[in-house]
């Protein structure tokens, strides 16, 4: 289950790396074509939805890499059973958040393919594509933040403690 989950993680961040090509791409034909005078429509649209695309497919592998930002003043001064109940309190409150977020993602995604919403923009393109990478980010966040929920009841979680530290979390 452990390497799936890795998978899931790094194939969600492997996405959010082509969507960032994409980016790229949408950018250097934005910059040619006015060079060249020619009108290509849609093109920073496109880059609008690559760019939602990367962030949000990248939250769960950000996540596990330990590289979110995290407030840890109260968490530092704690040890014990308090500093592990407020370790569970902030798994469970983050993970409760993301699973909303993903169930609007993808009620949101949904609507927008049911409505048949499109872009207001010359290129029309149905609002549910560009949607879908962001309920599958948040949907894959979701699953991340349960990941390290149960880890952490288990007694198997480990990430920095602190921006300033390298010491290793561990229950005591």
């Amino acid at each position: 289950m452990r390497r799936l989950l890795d998978a899931l993680y790094d194939g969600a961040a492997g996405l959010a790396a082509l969507a960032m090509v994409g980016l790229l791409v949408m950018v250097l034909l934005s910059v040619a074509s006015r060079q060249l005078g020619i009108h290509l429509p849609g093109l920073d649209a496109y880059a609008g939805y690559l760019m939602a695309a990367a962030g949000f497919l990248a939250l769960a592998h950000t996540l596990k890499r330990g590289e979110h930002i995290r407030v840890t003043l109260l968490l530092g001064a704690l040890r014990g059973r308090a500093r592990r109940a407020l370790e569970l309190w902030a798994l469970a409150a983050a993970s409760a958040l993301a699973l909303l977020f993903a169930v609007y993602a993808c009620r949101l995604s949904w609507q927008s393919y049911t409505f048949h919403d499109i872009s207001t923009g010359n290129d029309a393109t149905p609002l549910w594509i560009p949607q879908l990478a962001m309920a599958a980010g948040t949907v894959i966040l979701a699953i991340a933040f349960v990941d390290e929920l149960v880890l952490e009841l288990r007694g198997l979680r480990t990430g920095p403690a602190g921006p300033d530290s390298g010491e290793l979390l561990r229950n005591e």
